[in-house]
């Protein structure tokens, strides 16, 4: 996956909680059912790409993150998230 500045990314965020949120996906109670472990699609902006093929994303809020692009949860944003979820990536 070739990515540049400017590009959208989809990264797919693994947490574990008592109460997921309402936009948990794949919810998995823990084995004695205390917390439960899950995964929450995060919306990313490229910021930079750096000459070691590891890139500079955004957060809506302005956090930052450096990330592998062989990652697995990494992906790029295609045309319908795109349209569809433009609110959550700004």
């Amino acid at each position: 996956m070739k990515l540049r500045a400017g590009n959208f990314v989809v990264y797919e965020k693994v947490k574990t909680s008592t109460h997921p949120s309402p936009r948990a996906e794949n919810v998995f109670p823990s084995r004695h059912g205390d917390t439960y472990s899950y995964v929450i699609k995060k919306f990313w902006k490229v910021l930079r790409v750096f000459e070691d093929d590891t890139i500079e994303v955004e957060t809506r809020r302005g956090k930052r993150h450096t990330l592998s692009p062989g990652d697995p949860r990494l992906r790029k944003a295609g045309l319908w998230q795109r349209v569809f979820f433009k609110d959550r990536f700004f």
